[in-house]
């Protein structure tokens, strides 16, 4: 009893106000004082893991100084050839017309690889418009030996980049740092590129069965780079940091992608692959190859090493000298309406640029406007109605091949109308 008593009145004295106040008081300061020493023991820890990294820093590079060069083995060794090796002779190009028939003859002279002469206008003129080609067909059809034959005629020879199912993101073709050997394992691709820079030829890099894994993943970078107007501004990231010696050419780990060079993915359509997509498509240019040419002997033939810069050039006046008729681009409007109206399928800009560069070169080539405008049209524009209703695509489609018929001259849209039909009767 008398400890019960004990303990109230030792309760009623430490309830009293002033008690509480110094608990309190007494509280804070001991969090302070463990906050505190939190930040101070976490500012030392700073300091030992930044003397820790600099000396990790050290020790890796002077690892790597043991074991003899840098991160950047074959990067490094084209910067020590480039001072003695020589630059192409290039050749005079007299015009587009000349340069495809010198390519046709090449071909079948030379690698006797044979292919018609629309076949080699649209493959130019392709190259002229984008630094992506697709060629599509069935196997054997020679989509990957016309990428080869070009690399020999223009003296510099393609490189072809077989492209593997489990692709995903760019380090598939650029390659990735080894933190176990303290190099980067570099590829095929990114030597080329950083070797393209400073060389005035055409590059030709050939991602051969392009579509055996999804485009859209592991080439996702360089589609939007190269959508950029200045190809001073096109970089891809190769590493995230700078050592002392990393190649010259190479900015804050940073690789220009050079104007000089193009990319052409070679596609098969079947069950082993993927479908590409819009993405992909619009920013390409297309080239079907599913006409076989017969064999014929090329009377002369040479190779012809051609500038990058002059093959633009050429391109470039094409557009500006010849450009586009005024009745095309009329028609090309009504056209484009009545898809609108119909199908819910519209040019777009991109595609209406090129369209405008694609007819003067192809024509420059020695072809005519209007097989220019069924050859794009069918590829770009009509092979979208693949995506549309299957009943109402049957239904309507003939009236699209009237329409067509109607705007550009009975049957003259070949291409356009077997596109059209081809869809129809699938459906």
């Amino acid at each position: 009893m008398n400890l019960l008593i004990a303990l109230e009145d030792i309760w009623s004295v430490l309830t009293k106000p002033i008690f509480v106040v110094v608990y309190i008081a007494v509280v804070v300061l001991l969090m302070l004082a463990i906050v505190i020493s939190v930040m101070v023991n976490e500012h030392k820890f700073s300091v030992y893991a930044r003397r820790l990294g600099n000396s990790a820093d050290r020790a890796e590079k002077a690892e790597r100084e043991a074991k003899g060069g840098s991160r950047f083995d074959m990067l490094n060794r084209i910067d020590a050839e480039r001072a003695t090796r020589p630059q192409t002779e290039f050749a005079p190009v007299g015009s587009l017309r000349e340069f495809c028939d010198e390519f046709r003859n090449f071909a079948a002279g030379k690698l006797h690889l044979y292919y018609t002469i629309d076949t080699i206008r649209e493959f130019i003129a392709g190259l002229s418009v984008s630094h992506i080609l697709i060629l599509q067909g069935m196997s054997g059809t020679g989509k990957t030996s016309l990428a080869y034959a070009f690399g020999e005629f223009v003296k510099n020879p393609s490189t072809v980049i077989p492209v593997q199912p489990m692709w995903k993101e760019r380090s598939d073709l650029l390659g990735y740092y080894n933190e176990f050997t303290k190099r980067f394992n570099e590829t095929l691709l990114l030597e080329k590129i950083y070797e393209a820079n400073g060389r005035k030829d055409m590059y030709i890099t050939i991602l051969d069965e392009m579509n055996i894994a999804r485009v859209e993943y592991y080439f996702a970078e360089f589609l939007s780079l190269l959508e950029l107007p200045n190809s001073e501004a096109r970089y891809l990231e190769v590493v995230s940091d700078k050592w002392e010696d990393d190649p010259a050419e190479l900015k804050n780990g940073r690789v220009h992608l050079p104007d000089n060079m193009w990319f052409l993915g070679t596609a098969n359509n079947d069950d082993s692959t993927f479908a590409i997509s819009d993405k992909v498509y619009d920013r390409a240019m297309i080239l079907n190859i599913d006409v076989k040419c017969e064999p014929f002997i090329a009377p002369v033939f040479r190779a012809v090493p051609v500038e990058a810069e002059t093959f633009s050039s050429l391109a470039a006046d094409a557009v500006r000298l010849i450009g586009v008729s005024e009745e095309t681009i009329a028609l090309l409007k009504e056209f484009d309406g009545y898809l609108a109206a119909h199908y819910r399928i519209s040019f777009g800009n991109r595609i209406m640029k090129q369209i405008t560069s694609y007819l003067p070169v192809y024509v420059a080539c020695g072809g005519e406007e209007l097989d220019a405008l069924d050859d794009i049209l069918a590829k770009k524009i009509l092979r979208k109605l693949e995506t549309q209703n299957t009943t109402y695509r049957t239904a309507e489609l003939e009236a699209l091949c009237e329409k067509l018929n109607e705007l550009f001259g009975e049957e003259r849209m070949k291409r356009c109308l077997a596109t059209v039909r081809r869809i129809a009767k699938n459906g």
